[in-house]
């Protein structure tokens, strides 16, 4: 259920991250005045967007801020229609090291931008979760009444901010949906992450490919998908404000079972190992994690477009042509 975007004046946080690079390129191909929120910095850099194609750019109206500056947010929201929330901290095991970060980032910037729709009388607000917030999966598929339960300061600090948007909605009518996606890959995710981490070691030429724990599984979907998922909850029905929508494939596969499938799909051959010191802490591992994505699916229309061993594909074929931007096998995943 998309919304007509056509002249729409929409704001962006996160602009220049992984999905936000994404969903900025993708809103500005639909007709909408994009206003991209990406991070200040002293070299004027727009993260991924530095490579958004010259006749998208000259579309999009950049603004350098941080989400954690309240006024700063204010500013960049006057004028929006619509705006698409997604500025955080999300390395997870970077979070247990740095926990007041991620609190001040995700948390309160998140309260920020609430507040910017509630003065500036947004039409709507897409908050962008995490899977993260449910656990360990209990029951399976996980739907969005599955009961929450946080591993880690980065998950914790996501569900925070969810129940800012929630009570956000119930007491000053503020008209927020909260997309959670699952575990969203493909072109320009950070190192950190799963598939990148697998296959920029494969194409450095690495024959043994450490990891953590082999066992977990994850419920993976291609970044063009998350990004219709996004787009479509900007067009939920007024009654569904409030309210959360998982976004995922339905899909599982365990973290040993991908490598090897990317190990395939590269035509390369090499051993997968998990090795201790890459393991995440104590109890903090979420061991499963599979989407039920039927309420986007029946009150949204939408459902993933791309394959998994498509997207895998897809991604193998830009991280080839980038692999200088990654350091193989130097991350915690």
């Amino acid at each position: 259920m998309s919304p007509d975007l056509v002249g729409r004046r929409v704001l962006v946080t996160g602009a220049g991250g992984f999905i936000g690079s994404h969903l900025v390129e993708e809103l500005a191909r639909r007709g909408a005045r994009v206003r991209a929120f990406v991070h200040y910095n002293g070299r004027d850099r727009r993260g991924w967007l530095d490579e958004m194609p010259p006749e998208l750019a000259d579309t999009v109206e950049f603004v350098a801020g941080d989400i954690a500056d309240a006024r700063c947010v204010l500013d960049a929201t006057r004028d929006c229609e619509i705006v698409w929330h997604l500025a955080a901290l999300i390395g997870i095991p970077y979070s247990f090291r740095a926990p007041a970060s991620y609190l001040r980032v995700n948390t309160e910037g998140t309260l920020n931008v609430l507040e910017a729709a509630r003065v500036c009388g947004v039409a709507r607000v897409v908050h962008t979760s995490t899977s993260e917030v449910y656990g360990t999966a209990r029951t399976v598929p996980i739907s969005e009444e599955h009961p929450l339960q946080t591993q880690s300061p980065y998950a914790a600090s996501k569900l925070a901010a969810d129940k800012l948007a929630e009570a956000m909605w119930h007491s000053a009518a503020v008209p927020v949906v909260v997309a959670r996606p699952f575990n969203t890959f493909g072109p320009r995710q950070s190192a950190r992450a799963i598939v990148p981490t697998v296959a920029a070691q494969l194409l450095a030429g690495r024959t043994r490919i450490e990891l953590g724990a082999l066992s977990p599984t994850r419920d993976l979907n291609y970044v063009a998908n998350t990004v219709s998922g996004l787009i479509a909850c900007a067009g939920a029905p007024a009654a569904e404000l409030g309210r959360v929508f998982n976004l995922g494939s339905g899909g599982e596969i365990s973290v040993g079972d991908l490598a090897r499938l990317l190990v395939r799909l590269s035509g390369r051959e090499a051993e997968v190992v998990s090795v201790s010191e890459r393991l995440r802490p104590g109890t903090s591992e979420v061991e499963r994690l599979v989407c039920d994505a039927t309420r986007a699916r029946t009150l949204l229309d939408w459902q993933p477009a791309v394959s998994l061993e498509q997207g895998l594909t897809l991604t193998l074929d830009w991280l080839a042509a980038h692999l200088d931007a990654y350091r193989p096998g130097e991350y915690t995943v």
